[in-house]
């Protein structure tokens, strides 16, 4: 039976990630809290509103209120890696060699490891930003469509155009796809060598979190009852095919998903609080956590593919231990 170590802490928890297989809790505070041998925080952002976990450097890249992006190691080291004066950071990525993307207003952000800076102006404001998996290259996610630019060369951009607010954005783990989430309640995609489209709809809310499985044959969503998986084995991806649906609940909503990092399973975060996990082949479940006083938004498994680390709306957070 999975156990759980909660750590209930004042805020809503815009990360929960495993830095040097440590839990780590990024507030919008702004305190970053470990359990590290005992309760130890420290001080990031004055106002967190985004976070990435940047596995190959394994630090906890964040953005926030004060114009200001920091790099969090393990341990507790919090280091100051840039600056946009007084607008806010609104996404945050990191890449290749080193590198960060960031986002304020209408301009994206990349930061070489020298420490050189690159920017791209956008007509509207950067909603969200992302590497691609090969290269230099990074993902903008805009009105009416997304743009890809050549970060380290002077190559023009790509434009994907689709009508609509387009406000996060991911590359499949192969870099064949590019899917947005909408400000409307849809995914929506592109194939990479051809730009053909891909509608993903009929959620009965917003999207706010995805997570692609290993090898990226699958991708995971919330917005529904359920945890809905998009096939992406075939060429097209999902276009023609059904998705799966995980961890149906009657009267709640999938807020967080978290696939696992080599098997067909997804950890699946609900609006009460709940955790569960459900394997794709045969969608059997195990629960995880029971409910608790807030939504989930944010989990992640550590290298060793037994713990969750998990984070919600009200500062609820804590390990699952799937082993017990």
């Amino acid at each position: 039976m999975p156990t759980v170590a909660p750590l209930d802490l004042e805020g809503h928890c815009v990360a929960a990630v495993f830095l040097d297989d440590v839990p780590h809790f990024a507030l919008a505070d702004g305190s970053i809290h470990r359990l590290d041998h005992g309760h130890k925080t420290e001080q990031a952002n004055d106002g967190l509103l985004c976070a990435f976990h940047d596995s190959a450097n394994d630090r906890l890249i964040t953005g926030g209120e004060d114009g200001k992006v920091f790099a969090v190691q393990a341990g507790g080291a919090v280091e100051q890696l840039a600056e946009a004066g007084r607008k806010w950071i609104t996404s945050v990525a990191a890449g290749p060699q080193g590198a960060i993307a960031y986002a304020s207003g209408r301009t994206a952000f990349v930061r070489f490891a020298d420490g050189k800076v690159k920017e791209f102006t956008h007509p509207r404001s950067v909603e969200g930003i992302a590497f691609a998996p090969k290269g230099m290259r990074i993902g903008v996610a805009r009105y009416n469509g997304a743009t890809l630019h050549f970060a380290a060369t002077e190559g023009k951009p790509v434009e994907l155009e689709w009508a609509g607010a387009h406000t996060g954005i991911a590359f499949s783990p192969d870099g064949n796809f590019l899917v947005t989430t909408m400000q409307e309640n849809a995914l929506h995609g592109w194939k990479l060598a051809d730009g053909k489209h891909m509608r993903m709809t009929g959620y009965p809310a917003k999207v706010k979190s995805l997570s692609w499985s290993p090898k990226g044959r699958w991708l995971a969503s919330s917005g529904a009852p359920a945890a809905i998986v998009w096939p992406f084995q075939g060429k097209d991806g999902p276009m023609g095919k059904a998705p799966l649906e995980l961890g149906t609940r009657g009267n709640a909503m999938v807020t967080c998903v978290s696939c696992h990092p080599s098997q067909d399973v997804a950890a699946i975060g609900y609006d009460d609080g709940m955790v569960l996990a459900a394997r794709f082949a045969d969608g059997k479940e195990v629960l995880l956590r029971r409910p608790g006083k807030g939504a989930i938004t944010s989990m992640a498994w550590d290298s060793e593919e037994r713990r969750i680390a998990f984070g919600s709306a009200a500062g609820d957070c804590g390990v699952i231990d799937i082993a017990g």
